[in-house]
């Protein structure tokens, strides 16, 4: 015997700061207007907090992957991984650096 299965409904949307736009990066659903309203943080700043943490996040991730390609006696591919890990831990030393300065001044 066959059940009817009614059509899902579409959610019914949310309070919403700004109007919400998909990004061309990884589908992030972005809004037009400043949240930092909601998390206490100017989004510029929680964006330089995001920065670092993603950089250091992927200088840890690279290092096992280095690792990998070292067992599997792939040496270019080890340097290929440190080349890159390097270039992701300047870019969180540079935005320590920044974020730094800001909650300085």
């Amino acid at each position: 015997m066959l059940v009817a299965v009614p059509p899902a409904r579409a959610a019914t949307p949310g309070p919403s700061v700004g109007t919400a736009r998909p990004s061309r990066a990884e589908g992030v659903i972005m809004s037009d207007s400043e949240t930092g309203g909601v998390t206490g943080t100017p989004d510029k700043d929680y964006n330089l907090i995001w920065f670092a943490e993603a950089c250091l996040s992927n200088v840890l991730r690279l290092e096992q992957y280095a690792q990998d390609a070292d067992r599997a006696g792939d040496a270019e591919l080890a340097d290929f991984f440190r080349r890159a890990q390097h270039e992701s831990h300047k870019g969180a030393e540079q935005s320590k650096a920044m974020l730094a300065r800001r909650l300085q001044g």
